[in-house]
């Protein structure tokens, strides 16, 4: 079985970690994790992970790598994968100038100039190019990735956000462990976050939601 760890999001004083496990290239569980610092997360991601496929807490945990994101196939037809109602969804700015101000504040904190830059962007989109970023909330993504850096880490070894993406098919995985009906899916968005579709959640809160769904999926923790 392959273990793969990833630090998917660094604000202030949070961390959270997705750690994955395979069979192959069959993802059989993730879990995620959240503390103030990536180590503690990671421990108690692999602390669920372990727990919900009956593994020893002996049990190694491969090193850090790119995962897969998580099949979407099968997700019941109530809840198609990542496909929600967008009426009423925010509509992105048209002038994006204060954001890349602070981009570039940011990057000159971090003390990375354009070809720093460019080995970020490539690792985080594929291209090394902020020009062809074309939606808002990529933009919003690498400035709130930026944030969690500190001054001197390196571009090509600087841990890389999840992608919304990679969120909503988190999200549609749990969801389907689950058994949630749409129906179940939109109370507990509308209980925990006064939303009634993932459209309306920032990233931090679809995160956050994908966090709750985890502590249903795992139920109640037993103490080590």
């Amino acid at each position: 079985m392959d273990f793969r760890v990833r630090l998917v999001h660094a604000d202030g004083n949070q961390r959270v970690v997705l750690v994955e496990a395979f069979e192959g290239d069959r993802l059989v569980g993730s879990a995620l994790g959240e503390a103030p610092s990536a180590e503690e997360a990671e421990d108690r991601a692999r602390g669920r992970l372990q727990q919900r496929l009956h593994l020893p807490k002996a049990q190694p945990i491969g090193p850090s790598s790119l995962p897969t994101p998580p099949p979407t196939a099968g997700v019941p037809e109530s809840l198609p994968p990542s496909q929600e109602e967008i009426q009423g969804a925010p509509v992105d700015p048209e002038d994006w100038s204060a954001d890349l101000s602070q981009l570039d504040l940011l990057l000159r904190q971090l003390g990375w100039g354009k070809e720093e830059e460019r080995v970020y962007l490539q690792r985080l989109f594929g291209h090394p190019n902020r020009s062809r970023l074309t939606r808002y909330g990529d933009l919003l993504m690498l400035r709130r990735a930026l944030e969690g850096l500190s001054a001197g880490a390196q571009p090509a070894s600087a841990p890389l956000p999840m992608r919304r993406s990679d969120l909503l098919s988190q999200c549609d995985w749990l969801l389907q462990r689950l058994g949630w009906s749409t129906d179940q899916a939109r109370q507990a968005l509308e209980q925990h976050f006064a939303a009634s579709s993932r459209l309306h959640l920032s990233d931090a809160q679809l995160l956050a939601f994908n966090l709750h769904l985890e502590g249903e999926l795992l139920g109640p923790l037993q103490p080590s």
